[in-house]
């Protein structure tokens, strides 16, 4: 079928004005979390020298409004980049999808566009329910990183997909795929950062400049466990699929094909988080250690497996 080179040129332009929106973001998330807690601390100190002055008198309606630090500015501009950036990231696969007439994740670029625009997602959505703002910085670290390394060592031109990926599974399972290694790349991150709290809370010599603009170890623990608790459903469903396309495609569920071992044993590594998440002895930084190495068995399976191991993937 023919390609809407438009379309395609359009997505392209967006993809990339998404990826330089984020990195503003990052550059304003890091501003927040290098001169936030500066900021916080003489805001204190300012409400402790007026603690015993007497209240003044209002005068009609008119009431003193609080002013935002500076950092805290430059914070809320991170937040509002991020929700542009993902708006011009959905905008792209959107284009991309309209110029092909297919699901727009049919290659390694495509896929790890999708996997990226949500992880941009699922942060947006913990932020609203976590004081994790100023973290901001290193979850977008990597999605530009991937972001930048999609659109030039990965780009592969808008073109409809090979006969072998032609199939609904290709929505069902990639769509299901991608949704979760987006939601893990959030946990993964955020438990990294728990480990980096937790030595410093044990030894305050150790990450001295980072450990302290950090979250509290707890709040770090409970939004990637929350977040794992709820990628990792969405990651048995994809391998299901992905077993029942095998079979209809070559005649057998399991055939332990490379990129299907390292799938496997990712979920059994999360499965080994969750398990240990939920054992007393087990919590903490033993399981955020767990949770760390499942992320790096994603990213294993998605580029090393996907780029340079032979397998019945490799088209993909």
């Amino acid at each position: 079928m023919p390609v809407n080179e438009t379309l395609a040129s359009y997505s392209d332009w967006s993809f990339g004005a998404a990826a330089l929106v984020y990195v503003f973001a990052m550059i304003f998330y890091t501003v927040e979390q290098a001169f936030g807690r500066a900021a916080k601390k003489s805001e204190a100190a300012r409400e402790l020298v007026h603690a015993g002055a007497p209240a003044t008198p209002q005068i009609g309606l008119i009431t003193e409004v609080p002013t935002r630090s500076r950092p805290e500015r430059f914070g809320r501009m991170a937040v509002a980049l991020t929700v542009l950036g993902a708006v011009l990231h959905l905008a792209s696969l959107v284009l991309r999808g309209l110029a092909t007439e297919r699901a727009p994740w049919g290659n390694m670029y495509e896929y790890g566009a999708a996997a990226m625009l949500v992880a941009v997602v699922t942060w947006l959505v913990l932020m609203r329910k976590f004081d994790v703002r100023r973290l901001g910085a290193f979850v977008l670290t990597p999605i530009v990183i991937l972001m930048f390394l999609g659109g030039t060592v990965l780009y592969t031109e808008a073109a409809p997909v090979q006969p072998a990926l032609q199939s609904y599974w290709l929505v069902i399972h990639v769509s299901a795929a991608a949704a979760s290694s987006g939601l893990f790349l959030v946990p993964g991150v955020v438990s990294l950062l728990y480990l980096v709290k937790v030595k410093h809370d044990a030894d305050p010599a150790k990450f001295a400049r980072l450990g302290p603009r950090l979250s509290d170890a707890d709040t770090l623990d409970r939004l990637a466990y929350r977040t794992t608790i709820f990628a990792f459903p969405i990651y048995t469903f994809g391998i299901i699929c992905g077993a029942i396309w095998a079979e209809a495609a070559w005649g057998r569920f399991w055939g332990w094909d490379p990129k299907e071992t390292v799938a496997f044993v990712a979920w059994v590594v999360y499965a080994g988080y969750l398990h240990a998440r939920a054992t007393a002895g087990w919590r903490g930084s033993r399981a955020a250690l767990i949770n760390t190495i499942g992320f790096a068995m994603v990213v294993f399976n998605l580029f090393f497996i996907n780029l340079l191991v032979t397998s019945l993937h490799s088209y993909a």
